[in-house]
């Protein structure tokens, strides 16, 4: 018997849209790019060749077009996993489920994302600018823990490992280990991106170490983070969504990598503000890769 989705649990809008990102199911292409900004947006759909589709609500904006020949959807996603929550199971639910039916496809399509982000470095050779690939991402945020078929998707012996490093608070959400998709990886990172772990936090300021009025629970989590390594892997960078990504697409069954340029470099304290000039290069490669 085929799983029946009830309508409290996908929410169709009227005019058969999914609920938050206002897309329809023939609207979402296969390989989809995924930014926090979106502004963003505009500025990898400026590459396209044509456009198909546009589509935007809250901070959700998407366009749907052709790139030399490939058909791209780039979505934004705002800041932070609890928006991927909503996007990668809306879009799984545009790929998989059958809204007129509301039952799952027996059929299964498989879809690529890569997400496009900013980052601090925390590594000499992480500089501003440089172009990081995720080989695995440590979610901070938790968001994973909710989900069966956690632990087979994640690499438990790393999260040990890092936790007892860490002195791991138990107030905290239990940190989770996800490898982003190695074929992928490969293809788009190439041999012009640092490759390493990047850490998904749960917000900006404390959750990355920065400490402005209120005090940090742990004020040596940064160095200790920094000097961490498992199997010959550092931590590279922070950033708040990549965990999400690849975490909930190993669960659906779809294949992920985020790629983000360095903004600020912790170790250093050098920030570049102006960043947003330099981005476009790592779009391009994207979209020439995906």
């Amino acid at each position: 018997m085929k799983k029946y989705f009830a309508e409290s649990e996908l929410i169709i809008n009227g005019d058969g849209s999914v609920f938050h990102l206002h897309l329809k199911p023939e609207e979402l292409a296969d390989k989809v790019i995924l930014v926090g900004d979106p502004g963003r947006v505009d500025m990898v759909a400026g590459f396209f060749d044509s456009i198909e589709h546009t589509a935007a609500n809250r901070e959700f904006k998407s366009v749907t077009g052709t790139y030399h020949g490939k058909l791209i959807t780039v979505q934004s996603t705002g800041i932070g996993c609890d928006n991927i929550d909503i996007v990668l199971n809306e879009m799984d639910a545009l790929a998989n489920i059958d809204f007129n039916t509301r039952e799952e496809k027996e059929e299964k399509r498989q879809l690529t994302f890569v997400r496009i982000g900013t980052c601090g470095g925390l590594q000499e050779n992480t500089p501003t600018g440089t172009f990081i690939a995720s080989v695995k991402s440590i979610g901070f945020d938790g968001l994973l823990n909710f989900y069966a078929g956690r632990n087979e998707v994640c690499d438990l012996p790393f999260e040990e490992d890092f936790k007892k490093h860490m002195k791991w608070n138990p107030l905290l959400s239990a940190p989770y280990v996800i490898d982003n998709d190695p074929e992928l990886l490969n293809r788009i990172a190439g041999n012009d991106m640092v490759r390493g772990v990047t850490i998904a936090c749960g917000g900006f300021f404390g959750p990355q170490g920065r400490q402005l009025r209120i005090p940090l629970a742990d004020p040596d989590q940064n160095s200790k983070i920094e000097a961490f390594e498992h199997n010959g892997l550092r931590i590279t960078n922070f950033e708040m969504e990549s965990s999400a990504v690849a975490g909930l697409s190993a669960l659906l069954g779809h294949k992920a990598l985020t790629c983000c340029m360095v903004i600020a470099n912790r170790r250093a304290k050098k920030a570049d503000a102006g960043y947003k000039s330099h981005i476009s290069d790592l779009i391009k490669i994207v979209l020439d890769r995906i």
